[in-house]
């Protein structure tokens, strides 16, 4: 039995990071101290002013432990880290995990190219970004292949030249062939010192030959030629045209501004590399409401640059942050390099940090309707069918569902829904091993034994610590059992819970004569449900999921079997014969008219393979015949 009130005399007051778990083992909250004595001593100390949010985690918290480091900066780095590895409830948390696009130069390569990459390495590349648009990128990477000629292909040269024919794109003059050696490196190379100008914005002389070359086709009456450069010219003044002078040091700096109501907040960035702005991003953070901007921004700062590749030389903030020197120090140990965490008060830097924050607000302010009416199909939607079936919570609903064609191939579908969202990594399907003929109740039945039968035995497993605390769907049980039918199915699954002592509401979704939903039977009564709620159309659409997913499992197995049955019982015919028949034949039909001499012609058939398929079709009856041939 852990005790809080011993546990707690022994922290040691040293730097390092506490965890907090709950009753099921669950990380629930995640901090770093200076003195692991004194932070976590203030959690259970009644006189403490300690906010609604926390007052809330404490009187979860079964058990805690922690993890010393030497210093207060190995602390924040394994908060970090950790945050972002468990989510824990109880910490601001940062929604959104994206990654973004960069240009890829390949300049350690004899003939280096340009790529489209989502991660930014520590190799010999130059990497330009990062973007927000990754139909941007890709647009740009085209342009510069079509501008410079540059090679595509992913062959690696020079040992590769001359292996090989080139490809289409030399023949439409759209790249100098290396690979047939047509091109020396040096002037390769010169092509790519061009496109990597063009990438830091130098796009004057590209313009400046595109608007000559133009000229003179059109002057040459090659007005094919012309109106491809006028493309490519229009290309390039719209590549430039999406970039802004921010500044004229060439520095790469992230701006970032907070706009936040009494629930929801949100964070703009600014992304200027090279002294201009190449794009900007917006991030929802859920907030408590005793949370501050200064808190806000230094947990998102610490959440984003713990997962982007990036980072810039200078960050610029709206106002003072909390831990300001530990994090930048943080952060000029992931750069390499010194990183400033700087607060404007005026000039061209405050004004774009004003910028920011109006887009921000424009953000919060468009999204808080949205936002709202999506938690209204979903958390809304859950807490009204609790409300309706007098539950306290329904934060994981589970719905079972049966498919067969008189018996035949019976399977039964798992579908799972959390916080009203349908979690498709916990659907589960199950193959109906004891069952035969068209027997739901039967199959229900050993579809929720095996269910919950293989959960007890991983919550054994998790309890006893003999493997890794990783498990799938079966682990956690559902708040709510949804059946599809009325008081039959659910008192199968009352009596398959029963037999297992669990204790677990159930629910079933009964239909109309039209196979409609209608309403809910739930403890011996049909509770009706108001059709234009948000929790009917939740209800309705669980059970159409389920339906869906057992349907789909039933027909994929349907098709294999019939396929099975037409050419794998054939003695001697494996799947290689039976793609070569199909592949020579083009039907069934025609490989059952086809003579022995005519399957002989193909080449993976021998006599006696042969003769197997011929008499399988002229001498042994199929199903539907009346009589041998």
């Amino acid at each position: 039995m852990f005790d809080i009130q011993e546990e707690l005399k022994k922290l040691p007051g040293r730097p390092g990071v506490y965890i907090m778990h709950d009753s099921k083992d669950a990380i629930i909250y995640v901090g770093k101290a200076v003195s692991l004595k004194n932070r976590v001593r203030q959690y259970f100390q009644s006189s403490r002013n300690k906010g609604p949010k926390i007052e809330k985690m404490v009187t979860q918290v079964s058990y805690f432990e922690y993890i010393i480091t030497d210093s207060e900066l190995e602390a924040l780095v394994l908060e970090c880290n950790l945050i972002k590895e468990h989510r824990p409830k109880y910490n601001t948390m940062l929604k959104d995990d994206k990654t973004y696009p960069y240009i890829k130069v390949t300049l350690g390569e004899t003939y280096p190219r340009v790529l489209f990459s989502r991660t930014m390495k520590k190799d010999k590349s130059r990497y330009f970004g990062p973007y927000t648009s990754a139909g941007a990128v890709k647009d740009t990477i085209e342009l510069l292949c079509k501008l410079y000629c540059l090679r595509t292909c992913s062959r690696s040269l020079p040992r590769d030249i001359k292996k090989e024919r080139p490809c289409l794109n030399y023949h439409i003059h759209q790249c100098m062939a290396p690979c047939q050696g047509y091109i020396t490196p040096e002037d390769y190379q010169e092509r790519i010192r061009q496109a990597v100008s063009f990438l830091n914005g130098n796009y004057q002389p590209v313009i400046k030959m595109l608007e000559e070359k133009m000229q003179k086709a059109s002057e040459d009456m090659e007005f094919e030629k012309a109106i491809e450069y006028r493309e490519l010219l229009n290309s390039v003044k719209a590549v430039a045209q999406k970039q802004k002078i921010t500044s004229s040091d060439g520095e790469d700096r992230d701006v970032l501004a907070l706009a936040m109501d009494e629930r929801d907040a949100v964070v703009q960035v600014f992304f200027v590399r090279d002294g201009r702005l190449i794009g900007r991003e917006h991030f929802h953070v859920t907030i408590a409401n005793e949370d501050t901007k200064e808190q806000i921004l230094g947990t998102f700062l610490k959440q984003y640059y713990a997962g982007t590749p990036f980072i810039p030389k200078e960050i610029i903030l709206p106002c003072l942050i909390e831990e300001e020197e530990i994090i930048a120090e943080w952060l000029t140990q992931r750069r390499g390099q010194k990183v400033y965490i700087r607060v404007p008060r005026k000039g061209s830097r405050e004004k774009l940090v004003e910028l920011a924050a109006q887009n921000a607000r424009l953000v919060l302010n468009q999204d808080r309707e949205k936002i709202r009416r999506e938690e209204g199909r979903t958390i809304g939607a859950a807490k009204e069918i609790a409300s309706l079936l007098g539950l306290s919570d329904v934060r994981r609903m589970e719905a079972f569902d049966i498919s067969n064609t008189n018996g035949f191939e019976s399977v039964g579908s798992m579908v799972v829904y959390e916080k009203g969202k349908p979690c498709r990594s916990d659907y589960r399907r199950f193959k109906l091993k004891t069952v035969t003929g068209p027997d739901d109740y039967a199959s229900m039945h050993e579809v929720l034994t095996r269910r919950f039968t293989h959960g007890l035995s991983e919550q054994k497993q998790l309890r006893e610590k003999d493997v890794e605390e990783k498990f799938g769907s079966f682990t956690k049980f559902p708040d709510l059992i949804l059946m599809d039918g009325g008081k039959g199915q659910v008192n199968i699954a009352l009596k398959v819970l029963d037999e297992l002592k669990l204790t677990i509401p159930v629910c079933g979704m009964v239909k109309d004569d039209f196979h409609r939903t209608r309403g809910l039977y739930f403890e011996n009564r049909e509770i009706p449900i108001d059709k234009s709620s948000e929790g009917f159309k939740l209800i309705t659409r669980i059970q159409d999921e389920a339906h869906r997913f057992a349907i789909e499992y039933h027909r994929s197995l349907r098709s294999k079997e019939q396929v099975h049955s037409v050419l794998d019982d054939i003695p001697g015919i494996g799947p290689a014969r039976r793609k070569a028949l199909m592949r020579s034949f083009q039907s069934l039909d025609a490989i059952r008219q086809a003579e022995i001499q005519q399957l002989l012609e193909i080449p993976e058939m021998n006599q006696k393979a042969a003769r197997a398929v011929y008499d399988f079709f002229h001498v042994i009856k199929m199903p539907g015949e009346l009589s041998a041939k």
